[in-house]
């Protein structure tokens, strides 16, 4: 198993992809603590981990609130013995769709502000703990509105090109310790719609065009990527177990291209 003996926290662990990642690093045998806002939605990963034979344990906590997000941290390392790898996968409900002429400054910080503030707290109330064993991973996420132009999509385009520059620099300060640093990079998940929030995101966008979400995406995954659709929950999954793992071990400061060739890197 990639992450026998490993203890995983995932932020947001009740999300579409937090959910996922959960799922299989317990498959691949990493003791997973789950935090999320809302302990109903990580409860319900946690008991489908368990009735596949996986270790789970869940905690209310808000991903940007410094202290509980410390205090989680400090009693899963104490428990456990350390941290080995953490993911921040939470959702914050944001703008999309507003062109920039009627986007008020508020709506465009709003996402940039919360998805650097979380990301830095998380992993560096992981990073105290990892830096004691001079070992760890920590996983971001970001998608390829980091890279692409367009319009309606301001503030988090630069929040997802934050979360990047963020991962890259910090794989810098922290490399010297052990610690590797990987950013996952997926287009839209169709998967993801029904249980997160990014269906409510779509809906502007969508709404404008005069379409649907699922028309809107699947007409972009078409005609948008060279593999004809996007990613599934399981492949951007799969990818976080396998470059969480040692196997990964020689992989730092990298963005992991998960769009389907929506975004070609070079």
């Amino acid at each position: 198993m990639l992450l026998e003996g490993k203890t995983a926290v995932i932020y947001g662990g009740g999300g579409a992809i937090g959910g996922a990642v959960a799922r299989t690093f317990a498959r691949e045998g990493a003791s997973v603590f789950l935090a999320g806002r809302t302990l109903a939605t990580v409860d319900r990963v946690a008991e489908e981990i368990a009735a596949a034979g996986g270790a789970a344990k869940t905690a209310e906590v808000d991903a940007l609130d410094e202290k509980a997000v410390e205090e989680h941290a400090n009693a899963v390392a104490v428990t456990s013995g350390g941290i080995d790898v953490t993911l921040n996968a939470i959702g914050v409900p944001h703008d999309q769709g507003t062109p920039f002429l009627e986007l008020s400054f508020e709506d465009y910080a709003h996402p940039i502000a919360a998805y650097t503030r979380s990301n830095f707290l998380t992993a560096k109330a992981a990073a105290r703990h990892m830096v004691k064993k001079r070992l760890g991973v920590i996983l971001t996420i970001s998608t390829p509105g980091s890279r692409f132009s367009g319009q309606g999509f301001l503030g988090y385009g630069v929040t997802c090109a934050a979360v990047e520059a963020f991962s890259r620099i910090l794989a810098g300060e922290l490399g010297p310790s052990g610690i590797r640093v990987v950013c996952l990079r997926p287009d839209a998940i169709p998967q993801a719609l029904a249980t997160s929030h990014s269906g409510d995101v779509f809906r502007g966008p969508a709404e404008r065009a005069g379409t649907t979400v699922e028309a809107m995406l699947a007409d972009r995954a078409r005609t948008g990527t060279l593999l004809g659709r996007f990613p599934t929950l399981a492949e951007v999954a799969e990818c976080a177990a396998f470059v969480a793992s040692d196997r990964a071990g020689a992989t730092t400061g990298a963005i992991a291209n998960l769009t389907c060739g929506s975004l070609v890197d070079v």
